[in-house]
């Protein structure tokens, strides 16, 4: 295990990723959305949290400063084994999964091919098959306001095509008034002055761009899941709709849905307090017994 000034990389077999460690308690581990981001799209906003529970941040497989890997191991289901490989790493028994927007694609994933290993799941702006995200083609289409229209169905377009980081923070520039509910929400830029380290990965976002950003397809297999699951999405979502919210509720043994009225796809952002309290009560409600 080597130490970085702000975080370590762990060993996990074929690779090594990048994490921070924030907090105390019992541990959480915290997936990004993307693919292409890394760890600091949650910026400080889950820190609250770190009073009572240890966050675990992950650059996931090939992106921030995790190590490159070759590109065939670049696929859900690796990312989603790589959660057990690394909490087996850091030693870690009893424990939670966070994944937001792609990293929920992976949290699912991992729930379903792992049941029970995480003690509870939350899956937080994500779906359980990829027939939900056709909604995003109409979503675009009708956006509004018309002015922004074009950029944001540019900034999509871009995503298949992208090759420096300094395309991907452009694009994702552009494409985030599509994320959150009020196009013009004044905490879009406060967002992205709080985000503004972020390693963008162009390789890994063109790959899954190109690839139906992993293809998810789960939604026959979300009866096998054992652990509690807390699925959550904003009323206003244009990529991770109510209804696919809905339908992996509703093809879980064991699961809370959370609608935030107020909210796009960025619900951790836009109703923060509400987030955090829903995350809290739901892992300590169903937190396993030291």
């Amino acid at each position: 295990m080597t130490i970085d000034s702000h975080g370590q990389y762990i060993n996990i077999g074929d690779t090594r990723l990048f994490i921070v460690r924030r907090g105390q308690g019992y541990p959480l581990i915290i997936l990004h959305g993307g693919p292409g981001l890394d760890h600091h799209e949650f910026a400080d906003y889950l820190d609250p949290l770190c009073n009572q529970f240890r966050l675990i941040l992950v650059d996931m497989r090939a992106q921030g400063k995790s190590d490159m890997c070759p590109e065939e191991t670049w696929a859900l289901e690796q990312m989603a084994r790589d959660v057990v490989s690394l909490a087996n790493a850091l030693g870690l028994d009893k424990y939670a999964v966070l994944g937001h927007s792609y990293g929920a694609f992976v949290a699912l994933q991992n729930a379903v091919d792992f049941p029970g290993v995480a003690a509870q799941t939350i899956v937080s702006g994500g779906v359980p098959s990829s027939r939900f995200l056709a909604v995003v083609d109409k979503n675009l289409e009708e956006f509004e306001p018309v002015e922004l229209r074009k950029q944001v169905a540019d900034s999509w377009a871009r995503e298949a095509t992208v090759q420096t980081p300094q395309d991907c923070a452009s694009l994702m520039h552009d494409q985030m008034p599509f994320h959150f509910g009020n196009p013009f929400d004044p905490c879009i830029a406060e967002y992205e002055a709080r985000t503004a380290e972020t390693i963008y990965s162009p390789a890994v976002l063109q790959h899954f761009a190109k690839a139906e950003y992993g293809g998810i397809e789960v939604e026959d297999r979300l009866k096998n899941i054992t652990q509690p699951v807390l699925v959550c999405t904003g009323r206003l979502d244009r990529v991770c709709s109510v209804e696919a919210a809905e339908a992996t509720a509703t093809g879980l043994p064991d699961a809370e849905l959370v609608i935030f009225e107020h909210s796009g796809h960025m619900t951790f952002v836009e109703e923060t307090e509400r987030y955090l309290e829903i995350v809290r009560d739901f892992l300590n409600k169903h937190r396993p017994p030291e």
